[in-house]
């Protein structure tokens, strides 16, 4: 691949970054492993948020009540 200036790129130079590579991928690295987590567990929260909501997962007592409020 041919980088700036029409000089060909050296890849293992680029992911070296003058010896600056290991501190700079690692911290992609765990910024993405940090990011990922973040969603998982947004996810998970959203989807037992649905589920507490949803009327199969009433307690017995939220059902007594609707019941007393349907007499009345």
């Amino acid at each position: 691949m041919v980088g700036w200036g029409g000089s060909i790129m050296n890849w293992s130079k680029f992911f070296a970054m003058g010896g600056y590579g290991l501190y700079v991928w690692g911290s992609y690295g765990i910024a993405f492993v940090l990011l990922a987590g973040e969603v998982l567990m947004l996810w998970k929260r959203k989807r037992n948020l649905a589920r507490r909501e949803s009327p199969q997962f009433d307690s017995r007592e939220s059902q007594i009540e609707t019941s007393l409020q349907e007499i009345q």
